[in-house]
This record gives structure tokens, sequence and C-alpha cells, in this order.
């Protein structure tokens, strides 16, 4: 049975919302919307009824495409007022089989240990690292034989006011949240691969006005660092260098904007407020401003890095994608700013029905929201909702009978059997022992078997 979803990416310079059908881990996009973000600076919401405008143009488009009428979305949220911390969680195992409810126990305690400040909620739980029994690095412990198990656990966390306006905005637009994900972390589901998972790879997203750098190394995301530069930073400085209107230095940056290549041609620009003179412009001043711009940007970024104390972890080295790659040369800038670690730039992965406009660096974010509901995300994680994710769940039912889901219960079991087969073998008896109230059911079974063994012994 296919499920539809929703998947609200709100950026600072678009909202895209993108309509799937999702059946066994199959994703087949049926409808998108496109609209010009309002209300929105630097990831953070500003003005709650502009937002809310913006993001239902965008959710009405995609419902018109895909003829659907669905209510709950999947929203990103900026790295902006995002924050993570590390933390450590154990447990013992009593029944020594580990199921998904050791798993869920264990990060749970972690955390139950971590330190979030009030003003901040819990966003994603993401572990890292499980150690069983003392043997670290486990990749999977589940349906591991052991008596302890520790995990390592990245949590991260927003503002609560920040998450109560995207709240009120994506409702004032008539829908419902039912996930929340880092836009960072969902950018980075859209474009590693596994072999990229495995060796650890940082992920950069550069957007219109911010840019978001994720580490994902050990199973999952180890750091996130946000930036509020952009691409339109750039048409902002070309603007008031070349005395431009804003339209116009946007045209520039896309038409002449090369970070490689020099040129001393002229170009004729409109003047800000005149409308009969034109200025004479070097393409050489065009290429000088957009340069220093985007080399700043990543330099910053290259710093953050630095201070991830994760640089030795990263061997699949730098992805780099956003509306911001299609600048010309980008990906030799960044080579040179990130010196012996490859460098590539990623479009979201191929999605059945992927329409041609999504196919950009640009649209990595809403795509990833998609493949995250698709069940793409970390192998295990605890969600917004408080609710842990896993792979498992199409095998979990398999499992019962081997007593790795619930083995609490299934010792118990065979003492019930037997006391209803001796019940039946018994005479009946004026007291009947089964009417005494239970103790819980862990206890009661010791009453039942006095009951058996005195109807018995008479």
């Amino acid at each position: 049975m296919s499920d539809t979803v929703l998947a609200i990416d709100i950026g600072s310079t678009k909202i895209c919302a993108i309509i799937a059908e999702i059946e066994e881990e199959k994703v087949q996009v049926v409808g998108h919307g496109v609209s010009k973000s309002q209300g929105i600076k630097k990831g953070a919401i500003t003005n709650i009824e502009l937002a809310s405008k913006s993001i239902k143009k965008a959710i009405n488009d995609a419902k018109r495409i895909a003829g659907s009428n669905i209510t709950s979305a999947t929203v990103s949220i900026s790295n902006a007022y995002a924050k993570s911390l590390n933390s450590t969680g154990i447990v013992n195992i009593p029944h020594k089989d580990i199921s998904i409810k050791e798993i869920n126990r264990v990060m749970q305690t972690a955390l139950y240990n971590a330190n979030v400040p009030n003003e901040y909620e819990v966003i994603h739980v993401l572990p890292y690292n499980f150690r069983v029994d003392d043997q670290d690095f486990i990749e999977d412990p589940f349906g591991m034989n052991a008596s302890r198990m520790e995990v390592d656990v990245n949590i991260i966390m927003t503002q609560k006011s920040n998450l109560s306006n995207l709240k009120k905005a994506v409702r004032s637009a008539g829908v419902e949240i039912d996930g929340i994900v880092l836009s960072g972390y969902a950018s980075a589901i859209s474009v590693m691969d596994e072999d990229e998972k495995e060796l650890g790879v940082a992920v950069i997203d550069l957007g219109g006005q911010t840019s978001n750098l994720v580490i994902h190394a050990g199973n999952s995301i180890r750091y996130n660092d946000f930036l509020g530069v952009g691409s339109n930073h750039i048409t902002n400085d070309l603007s008031m260098a070349l005395h431009t209107p804003l339209q116009v230095a946007e045209n520039v940056k896309i038409r002449h904007g090369n970070l490689i290549e020099t040129s001393n041609e002229i170009i004729e620009l409109p003047i800000i407020g005149d409308e009969e003179n034109r200025n004479g412009v070097s393409l050489e001043i065009v290429h000088s401003v957009i340069f220093s711009r985007v080399e700043e940007a990543l330099m910053i970024l290259a710093k953050s890095l630095e201070k991830s104390a994760l640089k030795e972890q990263i061997g699949a080295g730098i992805i780099l994608t956003g509306g911001m790659t299609k600048l010309k040369g980008i990906r030799e800038l960044a080579q040179s700013i990130f010196p012996a670690m490859p460098v590539r730039i990623a479009k979201p992965k191929e999605v059945e029905g992927l329409f041609d406009e999504l196919k950009d660096p640009a649209f990595a974010t809403v795509i990833g929201l998609v493949l995250y509901k698709a069940g793409k995300h970390t192998p295990y994680e605890i969600n917004f909702n408080q609710e842990m994710l896993h792979s498992k769940a199409v095998h979990h039912e398999n499992l019962r009978d081997i007593d790795l889901s619930s083995p609490e219960h299934t010792p118990a079991q065979p003492e019930k059997e037997k006391s209803e087969i001796q019940k039946e073998e018994s005479e009946p008896s004026t007291i009947t022992f089964d009417d005494l109230p239970d103790i819980g059911k862990e206890n009661s079974n010791p009453i039942k078997k006095f009951a058996n063994w005195a109807k018995q012994l008479f």
C-alpha cells in the first residue's frame, strides 16, 4: 500500500513543496509547487503572515498538479538556530538479545543524560557509535547477544521560539506538521551515496541567503554549522559595486558569473534611479566582486570544518550542493580552499517522476525530505515526535517468533500454557483461584502455579 507524503522546504529565497507516493521505499513524485519566499530572512521567519502566504501558494500548486488534498507535511528547519551536543547512554540487556526496544531504551537514556537547555527543543537524536560488552564501533547491534550496550549520540536541537513560529506559519497555510528535519541533514540525504557515508563526508549546501555545513561520519550526522551568507549576497554586492538595480545585478551574476576566467569586456548597465543614462562596467570588476564573496564564504566554512575536529574522519571529501554551485568554476575554487580533499558538485538523487525543474542542486533539501520519509534516514533515530525510526520495520514482525522483539514477555508464555492445560484436566472446585485478583502480569504466575499444585494435591 502506498503512502502519500508532502515535503516542504522553507528556504530564504524560495519555498518548494513536493507531493510524492512512497511504496516499499520506492518514491514517485506526483506534484510540486515553488513560490518566492516572503517573510523569511537568513533561515528564520520574520513575518508569519507573509511566510504563510508563500507556503500556501507552493502547497496549493503541488496539490493541483497531484490531485491530492493532503493535510500533513514534513518540513525543513534552518540550521540558523540549531545547536548540537553529544551524549552517552548505557543499559543492561536482561534477556541477552538486543531488540529494537533495547536500542530505543539506550538512546532514550542518552537523551535523558544530555543537558538540553530549557529554551531548546530536540529534533534529532542520531547514534554514531554503539558499544556492545566493551566491543567498540558496532555497525548494527540489532539481534546481537550481550549483557550491556552503550551508545554515543549527536543530539540536534533548535530554539523553541523559532520552532513555534515555523509551526504557526505552516498551520496558517492549512497544513499540520508531522515531521521536522534539519535542512542540512535533508540535503545530505539527497546527495550522499553509500561509499561516501561509510568513508565520512562533509556536505556544504550553498543557498540563497544561507550556507550549511554538515559532517557525516560513523553512520550519522556528527556536526552541523550555519553561515548567513548565500548567493543573494553576491547580487547585493554587485548592485552596490556597479550601482545598478538588484534584478540587473542578478542577471549579470547568472550570465557573467565566472570564478576562473576574467575578461576586459565592457558591458552597459542601467544606473539606479536614472532611467536615461547607462554605465559602462568591465567584466573584470564583476569577476572580482563575485570571487571575493564566494572565497570569503568558503574560507569561513573551511575554518568551521577545522573547528569540528572531524577532518581526519572525512575520507570521501567535500560535496557541494545548493543554488550557488551553478557559478562556473566554484568546484575549482573550493578545491584550492580545501586542499588534499576531493570536491564534487552534486545534484539530488534521481527520483521517479521528478520534474526537470527539480533536477537541480537548489532542490537538494526538498528531495532529501521525501527520501527521509521513504526511510533513507540514519539507521536508528529518535525524531522530532520522540518516535524511534529504524529500518527494521519490515523484518520486525518476522522476528517476534524468535524472541527478539519482546523478550521480556516470552519466558512467561510456557508457564501460562502449562497452567491452562492443568486447569482443564483438574476437576471443578468450589474455590476458583483464577477469581483471585491479579497482582500485575509478572506476579500472577506464582499464584497460579500454587493454585494448580493445590488442585492436583486434593
